[in-house]
């Protein structure tokens, strides 16, 4: 995780742990801004090949941003291994490796 979050820090942007998991068997949920844009939400989740892959969660609204945060810390209570890494840089879909779904 400190690797990441200094890969951003290193190309101007900023980035934070929101929530804490488990270390060793923890979800990652990742949350891309664009500089200050609204944010969207990517979690690692099971594909239907069986692998795992990067999944669009949850995207914040202009019209309801409340409703994002509430999405947040619901699914920090319903998996309280889950982390949660912020990343707010210029083209930050850039940090994701593999493919994304949505």
């Amino acid at each position: 995780m400190s690797g990441l979050i200094r890969q951003v820090q290193a190309e101007g942007g900023f980035a934070t742990v929101l929530a804490r998991g488990e270390r060793d068997a923890g979800t990652l949920m990742l949350i891309l801004t664009n500089r200050g844009s609204l944010s969207i939400a990517y979690e690692i989740a099971p594909q239907p090949d069986g692998t795992r892959g990067w999944s669009q969660a949850k995207a914040e609204t202009a019209d309801d941003p409340a409703a994002f945060g509430e999405y947040l810390n619901r699914r920090r209570h319903q998996d309280p291994d889950l982390w949660i890494v912020e990343l707010d840089v210029e083209n930050p879909e850039r940090f994701i490796a593999g493919p994304i779904e949505s």
